[in-house]
């Protein structure tokens, strides 16, 4: 490996210790839940998931453990 790349290599591990260096804008996933498989979206700030409890209020657990897990990494959800 040239020198230039372990230098590259050495500032990714830095970085990727560093999560408030990114911003998610949008994903896209699928989630494997106890006992269903779910869509789970964002985009323009805002999380979707398709699961029943969702529709009903707007978070759910796919929604709060992907903010759990992205924290300081997608804006935090504002509390109704």
């Amino acid at each position: 490996m040239d020198s230039g790349m372990i230098g590259k290599r050495e500032k990714a591990k830095r970085y990727a210790e560093e999560p408030e260096r990114f911003r998610f804008n949008k994903f896209d996933l699928t989630f494997h839940g106890d006992n269903n498989n779910h869509h789970v979206t964002f985009e323009n700030g805002a999380m979707h998931c398709d699961c029943e409890f969702f529709v009903t209020h707007q978070r759910c657990a796919h929604s709060m453990a992907l903010e759990i897990m992205l924290k300081d990494m997608i804006p935090a959800p504002v509390e109704a």
